[in-house]
């Protein structure tokens, strides 16, 4: 299979506290660095997103990221987070949202991603991307 996907609640923080959503997280290994994440208001999608799987795994341990995005590790309440600061175009003023999201279910989601295509084992065939950009 070449191809694995989560669905992971995520919190997003609110001025009255934080609000529940669901993030569908996949990943494709004919894009092997990029880790999709959409978001959701039941089945509506909200915003749709594409991370760097290298720098998603990092934040979980560090703070990555600048400009549009920032992944952050975080504890609350005795359990370990991903804190991701995701900004909008400067162009749209939309600001910033802030997102939480269960270290252990982003960290499950990963696994199995690295099942698909293990680290340092990405590919990308630069030579078809161009042939079929050029096609176009």
């Amino acid at each position: 299979m070449s191809f694995t996907s989560a669905l992971i609640t995520v919190q997003l923080d609110a001025v009255r506290g934080r609000l529940p959503l669901l993030a569908r997280f996949t990943y494709d290994g004919r894009d092997p660095y990029a880790v999709r994440a959409t978001f959701l208001d039941g089945a509506t999608p909200l915003a749709r997103w594409h991370f760097d799987r290298q720098m998603l795994a990092d934040g979980l341990h560090r703070p990555v990221g600048e400009g549009d995005v920032a992944f952050c590790p975080h504890s609350a309440a005795g359990a370990d987070e991903l804190r991701i600061a995701l900004r909008g175009p400067a162009a749209q003023r939309e600001g910033e949202a802030v997102l939480f999201v269960e270290a252990r279910a982003l960290k499950d989601f990963l696994h199995q991603t690295y099942a698909v295509t293990g680290a340092g084992e990405e590919f990308l065939d630069v030579d078809k991307l161009l042939d079929d950009l050029l096609a176009r």
